[in-house]
């Protein structure tokens, strides 16, 4: 499985039709085929390329199981 740094994840931004990926959990997720992801933004709410534990751990309006429907591309190194 492919490593990366939140700093390698943080280019897959959404921007310039490039891939967004998220992090939850150490779990790096392509959700570049959610319609809920528009230019790099969730809802308003969340930018791709971060880690998004802490923010769907709190406050989160769904279960945090909607990202089991996105490949996982990779995990955060330790």
């Amino acid at each position: 499985m492919q490593e990366f740094t939140l700093e390698e994840v943080a280019r897959y931004n959404g921007t310039d039709d490039e891939k967004v990926y998220v992090v939850y959990a150490g779990q790096v997720y392509d959700v570049t085929d959610s319609d809920f992801w528009d230019n790099g933004e969730h809802m308003g709410l969340h930018e791709a390329g971060t880690d998004l534990t802490e923010a769907l751990d709190m406050e989160a309006p769904h279960e945090v199981d909607a990202l089991e429907n996105y490949p996982v591309v990779g995990k955060i190194k330790q």
